[in-house]
């Protein structure tokens, strides 16, 4: 089972990011954080997202350098996507950037300046233990066993690296890890690319990706 909690930061604010998580586990509740959590030799992006997937809470260390970062932007569109509670934790006075603020402008924002932040992180801590207590934990919103699905047929592999490569020009490197478990148990590449593009942010991206990917195989 994953940590529920996740640690979105930007490698500037490494040593506030690993503060936190010290301060969090001090109390009791787990976290994941980046490169720490991350096996060796694996995918980074496989392991994010099985994570940001798992967790029911990410913490966001904000800062003018999250702020810019894209792998910080690919984290929260990804909790987003999974209806994970994201609490921006802002260490300085900036505000989100406009691809950020579309996902954080009705979170609720916790400043954490100026120094010291010691009272913050006991603020966040009651915080944090509010919303986990809140939240059903997700392996018990059903009691009912799954229903037996019938096996699929085996997919061509090159067009699920057709499919892998168009996503990618919209989610970036991720896309792969995407495709592959829209994979596993599906019965056409049609219903893989349904799938997959429940992943973009907009109705007009989603018809644009189906549209080229149809397309193409025409």
């Amino acid at each position: 089972m994953s940590p529920p909690v996740f640690i979105s930061y930007s490698q500037p604010d490494h040593d506030c990011a690993m503060e936190l998580v010290e301060r969090i586990e001090r109390g009791g509740i787990q976290c994941w954080i980046a490169p720490r959590d991350i096996a060796p030799s694996a995918d980074w992006a496989a392991e994010i997202i099985d994570a940001i997937s798992g967790a029911r809470v990410m913490i966001l260390v904000f800062s003018a350098s999250s702020n810019d970062s894209a792998q910080v932007r690919r984290e929260v569109e990804r909790a987003a996507h999974k209806k994970v509670s994201i609490l921006p934790f802002r260490i300085e006075n900036v505000l989100p950037s406009k691809s950020l603020e579309y996902f954080l402008s009705s979170q609720h924002w916790m400043d954490a300046f100026p120094p010291p932040r010691e009272p913050h992180y006991e603020r966040l801590m009651s915080h944090v233990r509010a919303t986990l207590s809140d939240a059903a934990p997700r392996d018990t919103l059903s009691t009912q066993p799954s229903p037996r699905l019938p096996e699929a047929a085996p997919l061509n592999p090159v067009e699920l690296v057709r499919i892998e490569r168009l996503l990618a020009g919209y989610i970036g490197p991720i896309a792969r890890h995407v495709v592959k478990a829209a994979a596993i148990g599906a019965t056409s590449l049609d219903v893989v690319v349904q799938q997959v593009a429940t992943e973009l942010e907009t109705e007009t991206e989603r018809h644009e990706f189906i549209k080229r990917w149809r397309s193409d195989v025409t």
